[in-house]
């Protein structure tokens, strides 16, 4: 799973770098509380990701971090590494998957080491890129905040995974706006990457937060329309449960259709979740 990155829209989060940061600190720090003390053994139990531990979801997020991090600080050594990677005819997804399986190898402590070190280090070069500039990523350049955005996308999405694996229920917080805004902005990719042509006109998206808020994007009168439960949202564009598990409700067959395919990451059209048999998580 490669994130992709947001841009404006109606109803998205402010642009607060240190804010976002800080909310990527504690969507990480949510992760560390489930795995710092599991045994070593229990770093093999298997995710609902099909081939993946929850040594494989850990070891993913410190790899893409590794990814990040040379991006924000040697954009021409990022741009030679992807340059090798087509060389050796290696697609996207096979990368990723290798880089997972290889920090799946470690052992638990040392990943979970490197993992820490690496996600503060990011955050710290984050915060110091200066505003304006672009990084170079596997898709379009994006900005620092896209970038930490994407990167709290990709950590949510993950956590839920290692989450599912321990049968831990989490608490949805107020961070599922970041998720939500770059499932929204990433309507027209997931229509592209099937080759498909998107829609035209706006969607409206009303989503209800953990809170009892309503979080909206697009104009109050567009035609086709999405609502909901940010989480079932999130949940959705993650690709991290099956639609007829959640509780999203379209007006439209643009938007239904929609709803068909959403994804919030780069690379090839995710295979989903299978039903859950009428057992909501």
């Amino acid at each position: 799973m490669l994130e992709m990155g947001p841009a404006a829209c109606h109803g998205g989060p402010v642009v607060d770098l240190t804010a976002l940061l800080a909310d990527l600190r504690d969507e990480g720090d949510e992760l560390d509380a489930l795995v710092s003390g599991l045994p070593a053994a229990d770093w093999a139990l298997p995710t609902p990701a099909e081939g993946w531990t929850v040594a494989h979801q850990v070891a993913h997020l410190a790899w893409t971090d590794d990814r990040a991090l040379l991006s924000v600080t040697d954009p021409e050594a990022f741009a030679a590494e992807i340059a090798d990677a087509v060389r050796v005819s290696m697609s996207p997804q096979r990368w990723v998957e290798d880089g997972a399986a290889a920090g799946a190898r470690t052992p638990p402590a040392e990943l979970l080491r490197r993992w820490r070190d690496g996600r503060g280090t990011l955050a710290v070069a984050l915060a110091t890129v200066p505003n304006g500039t672009k990084l170079p990523w596997y898709g379009p350049p994006m900005s620092a905040a896209s970038m930490a955005t994407a990167r709290l996308m990709e950590t949510w999405a993950h956590t839920t995974d290692v989450a599912d694996a321990l049968a831990v229920r989490r608490k949805p917080t107020a961070r599922l706006r970041h998720v939500a805004h770059l499932g929204v902005r990433t309507r027209n990719f997931a229509y592209a990457v099937r080759e498909l042509t998107p829609p035209a006109e706006e969607f409206r998206v009303e989503l209800t937060a953990p809170d009892g808020d309503l979080w909206t994007w697009g104009p109050e009168d567009a035609a086709q329309r999405v609502t909901g439960s940010a989480l079932d949202f999130c949940l959705l564009v993650t690709q991290r449960i099956h639609r007829d598990d959640t509780d999203l409700v379209t007006v439209g067959a643009d938007a239904d259709c929609w709803l068909g395919i959403a994804q919030a990451f780069a690379g090839a059209p995710g295979e989903g979740r299978k039903p859950a048999g009428g057992e909501r998580r």
